[in-house]
């Protein structure tokens, strides 16, 4: 009987995948702002601000996906925005599927003590590959004994595995009192990502978030990092046909922060209740600057699901500091709210 090639599957399905392709969110979004919303770019207290964000999705599977953002942005007091670079890079399945992408980002902000709005733009480079060497096909699977690495396949492989595209991204966020409400829509130039030769455009994305911080000492006469607040939160995407929520509630005390939410499956999966234990290290408090760890969990739903891939974990890093020499009398804003106070 001959043997159906299970390359053209394989391209029959990356190139589905192009069209349906969800892109990745993390559950700690809030210690990656720059990949949440372009418009957080530069919105906090600080002068530079560093992330670094892992997550290892259903840890307990061999080739399970793996992904990571990294980001700089800077605070430019004189117009209260900023300039960002923001680096993030997955791998997914035994086939090394991997994409990684570099971004340059720009922000603007409008308002007063009362109010911030912020605008963002972000452009960039990605690159997306495969490793055709570590596919499995037909024609190397004895009957009896399995796979067998000593058989040469016939297949013919992809015409491109590598591809690279440009990439764009906008947002903006409103911060109004103790309210935040912010958007995004990210591949907005619709990309074509496709290895086989055919156009397959990546979906855009549409992000909306909604913050409140709900003051627990709002007539004592203490410090802000000194109170203690309860923050719920929304956030929603939308990418082609599948759809992700995630709501949940943070308790602020001091340095420690802790969470708990629940996650939307998205059409990729059960549901999930997320976990999150945030810590700030207070290394100079008057130079303003702050080291932050973050630790959050992924349970699903399903207690199967949960047997199977061992649910979801996260870390995260996070640096704030203020440079010497920059005059308060510069900043814009100094007395708002800024995204940074919502998480």
């Amino acid at each position: 009987m001959r043997k159906i090639p299970v390359i053209l599957l394989m391209l029959m399905l990356l190139a589905r995948t192009a069209l349906l392709a969800q892109d990745h969110q993390y559950s700690q979004f809030f210690n990656s702002p720059l990949y949440l919303n372009p418009a957080l770019n530069g919105q906090f207290n600080g002068d530079l601000r560093l992330n670094l964000i892992y997550r290892n999705q259903w840890t307990s599977l061999p080739g399970g996906p793996k992904y990571l953002s990294a980001s700089i942005d800077y605070n430019m007091p004189n117009f209260g925005g900023g300039i960002g670079l923001l680096f993030t890079r997955g791998t997914e399945g035994p086939s090394y599927l991997l994409k990684n992408n570099i971004s340059g980002l720009y922000s603007y902000s409008v308002g007063n003590d009362d109010f911030v709005l912020s605008f963002g733009l972000q452009a960039g480079v990605t690159n997306r590959s495969i490793n055709f060497n570590s596919l499995v096909f037909s024609d190397q699977i004895d009957p009896r004994l399995g796979f067998d690495p000593s058989l040469l396949t016939g297949a013919e492989p992809p015409v491109f595995n590598s591809k690279f595209y440009f990439d764009s991204g906008a947002g903006i966020n409103l911060v109004a009192g103790n309210f935040m409400v912010g958007g995004a829509l990210q591949h907005i130039n619709r990309p074509n990502e496709s290895f086989t030769g055919d156009r397959a455009t990546v979906p855009m994305r549409g992000t909306a978030h909604l913050s409140y911080i709900f003051d627990l000492n709002k007539y004592d006469n203490l410090d802000d990092d000194e109170k203690s607040c309860i923050i719920p939160t929304v956030v929603y995407f939308k990418q082609a046909n599948q759809q992700l929520y995630s709501a949940g509630i943070q308790y602020r005390r001091r340095s420690i922060n802790a969470g708990l939410s629940y996650r939307s499956g998205g059409g990729t999966g059960p549901g999930a209740v997320v976990i999150s234990v945030i810590f700030d290290l207070f290394i100079n408090k008057e130079g303003g600057e702050k080291l932050r760890f973050g630790l959050s969990h992924d349970a699903p739903m399903s207690k199967m699901s949960y047997t199977n891939t061992s649910g979801t974990t996260e870390g995260s890093i996070g640096y704030e500091t203020t440079l010497p020499n920059r005059p308060d009398l510069f900043r814009k804003f100094q007395n708002a709210h800024r995204c940074y106070d919502f998480y």
